[in-house]
């Protein structure tokens, strides 16, 4: 699907970075090693590296991250792409000092290890951004998953990343215009959460 769908003329998602990322993208300081989780096309990666970090940017589909690394070098940006199933991908330990995971919807048996494997991933003070449609979003029918279970809740997040100390946590109806597929009043989840330092 990701391959047919990153294969279309022009971008999927458009160019621009998603609205919560740049709202909130002071907690990434220039040189920071940032790891973008689904990034697809790198309209998220590419804005971060652009401001100075060293992002590496991870999907499924080879066919997005060979027009992420097409619109990084548009910029003059550098990113690293890597094609892997988030379900076994190596995250690795205490590497990140930051991890952006913006509509990474995949299904409940992979969500939860593979936010527990995001925090082992982050160093001492590292922060996770997430963005994520709830299952309200079917209400709308703006974009997203089909199903409800592969949304995300607030309640549902702090359960899986216990522990973590979450700076802003919520769960909001806002206008996302982003490319053909998201676009119109949408129900998401914003979460900015730290891995206290050592």
């Amino acid at each position: 699907m990701w391959d047919q769908r990153y294969g279309e003329e022009g971008f999927a998602y458009g160019v621009e970075p998603n609205d919560f990322l740049r709202e909130q993208v002071g907690a990434f300081a220039p040189g920071a090693a940032v790891l973008c989780l689904a990034e697809g096309e790198g309209r998220n990666a590419v804005y971060l590296a652009e401001r100075g970090c060293e992002v590496t940017a991870v999907d499924l589909s080879p066919v997005g991250l060979a027009k992420a690394e097409k619109l990084a070098a548009e910029r003059g940006a550098s990113i690293t792409t890597v094609a892997a199933d988030l379900s076994a991908y190596d995250l690795g330990e205490a590497r990140w000092d930051g991890v952006v995971s913006v509509w990474a919807h995949v299904p409940p048996a992979v969500r939860g290890p593979l936010h527990r494997r995001v925090v082992r991933a982050l160093k001492p003070g590292g922060v996770l951004l997430l963005e994520a449609y709830t299952p309200k979003q079917l209400e709308h029918g703006t974009g997203g998953p089909p199903k409800a279970e592969l949304m995300m809740t607030l309640a549902g997040l702090r359960e899986e990343l216990a522990g973590r100390e979450i700076e802003l946590g919520r769960e909001v109806e806002r206008e996302i215009h982003e490319g053909r597929y998201h676009d119109g009043m949408s129900a998401t989840v914003q979460l900015l959460a730290r891995k206290p330092a050592a």
